[in-house]
């Protein structure tokens, strides 16, 4: 059963490695201009027609070998005609694989149609008598027409070579012209092959054309679809860079309102103190320059700790962990994130030689989190655990990272702290906060 099988398979690739040049598109891109997409195509489809007239010729050998063992009507000169043109058929496969053949196919193309138009004509020359074939001319001409329709000039050279070489030897060795049905002349049989292959290289020409016209259609369509596959990845990059990366699917596949319950996360904001006092000592595109370079910074971090950002509010920045996807350790992310922003803004002191600061603020709890809006629209969130970082922000020290009970039970283990004591808070009265300083 197994090699049956394996069996199957071998001639499924073999039926599949001889079909495949029929099937062959090679894509214009990859091509570059139209005469090497023309060679590559003429390659593919030499092959394809050697396959056919080397088949084609070994089942009349076949055929030969079958009425020579079972005493048929045997023809031993059909036979050498016939194994000729098997051999000549090898040269030309031989002849593709060479670097000749591979950059001058034409070779093997002119070597394919005379080897097979020419022999049963050569080895009449021999023998005196010269008979027309209105059978294989007209067979191979309209074959190389409808498999090989490229280079109309080359068409016309095989054919032209066929009727100049009967003509020539005719002539020059007074051959006997024997015709292949009484009732044709040398006028109707020049005057019949003159249409067959007339309406070969015609169709062709024409096909060539029609070869050439889709073939700069398809590029056009090409390097438009490469501009647009361009474009929608810019999009992508746009809508990612303000939505996470599951919301932004949903809002494509639904454009029903999101919102989602977290239970657990922790949210961050931060903001440069005396920031504002700097917009007034330089100029504005210094001022959004500097902003650039510390938020930016704030950014790389976020997304090398996987947080989410939110937004930016002025010089204020929001982040957080532990949504869209869920994570365990949310609290810790966001520690690392604040202190890392720390260490981030004095590098960029010593590298600016500015002076400024930043006051942080932390919060664990439940949020709702959305997208809201039709333009401009952002991924926020709501909840009290919102406000109280951003109170644990607004009412902090510059310089320090101010946490509530919550986010200081989460962290109490791992981190170091220091009890601020109980501050007002607007909404919420008296609170115990603390200081994040750093890791145990």
């Amino acid at each position: 059963m197994k090699q049956k099988f394996v069996g199957k398979t071998w001639l499924e690739t073999r039926v599949r490695n001889i079909l495949t040049p029929l099937l062959w598109t090679q894509s214009v891109s990859s091509a570059g201009d139209y005469e090497t997409w023309r060679h590559n195509f003429m390659q593919n489809r030499l092959r394809l027609g050697l396959w056919i007239a080397f088949t084609s010729f070994l089942t009349f050998t076949g055929l030969e070998v079958r009425n020579f063992l079972f005493k048929g009507q045997f023809n031993s000169t059909w036979v050498v005609t016939q194994v000729s043109v098997e051999l000549s058929l090898l040269v030309c496969f031989a002849l593709l694989r060479s670097p000749l053949g591979k950059k001058y196919p034409g070779l093997a193309f002119l070597i394919f149609s005379w080897s097979v138009t020419l022999s049963p004509q050569i080895r009449g020359t021999f023998s005196g008598v010269l008979e027309p074939s209105i059978l294989v001319w007209p067979l191979m001409f309209f074959g190389q027409a409808t498999l090989m329709p490229v280079h109309w000039r080359l068409h016309l050279i095989s054919q032209l070579g066929v009727l100049v070489y009967c003509a020539g030897t005719t002539a020059a060795l007074n051959l006997q012209v024997k015709m292949p049905a009484p009732w044709m002349t040398p006028a109707v049989l020049y005057l019949y092959m003159f249409w067959i292959c007339f309406i070969c290289v015609l169709s062709v020409y024409l096909y060539e054309r029609v070869q050439r016209a889709e073939f700069n259609a398809r590029q056009e369509l090409e390097l438009a679809y490469e501009k647009l596959k361009a474009e929608q990845e810019r999009s992508e990059r746009l809508l990612l860079n303000v939505l996470p990366e599951s919301i932004a699917i949903r809002l494509k596949q639904d454009h029903q309102t999101i919102a989602e319950s977290f239970t657990d996360v922790t949210v961050l904001f931060a903001d440069i103190v005396g920031f504002t006092e700097l917009s007034s000592q330089i100029s504005p595109p210094e001022l959004v320059e500097l902003l650039n370079q510390i938020f930016s910074a704030f950014d790389q971090l976020a997304e090398d700790h996987g947080l989410e950002k939110i937004k930016t509010i002025g010089d204020a920045y929001m982040v957080v962990a532990g949504l869209p996807l869920p994570r365990k350790d949310h609290a810790q992310a966001i520690a690392n994130m604040a202190l890392d922003m720390q260490r981030e803004l004095a590098k960029f002191n010593t590298r600016t030689g500015q002076s400024c600061r930043i006051r942080i603020g932390i919060s664990t709890g439940p949020v709702v989190a959305g997208v809201i809006g039709i333009k401009k629209f952002i991924y926020d969130l709501w909840g009290d655990t919102v406000n109280m970082a951003s109170r644990m922000e607004s009412q902090g020290i510059a310089g320090c990272i101010q946490v509530t009970h919550s986010t200081y039970d989460c962290l109490k283990d791992r981190y170091q702290f220091e009890e601020r004591g109980s501050i007002h808070v607007k909404g919420k009265g008296e609170m115990k906060t603390y200081f994040l300083i750093g890791k145990k």
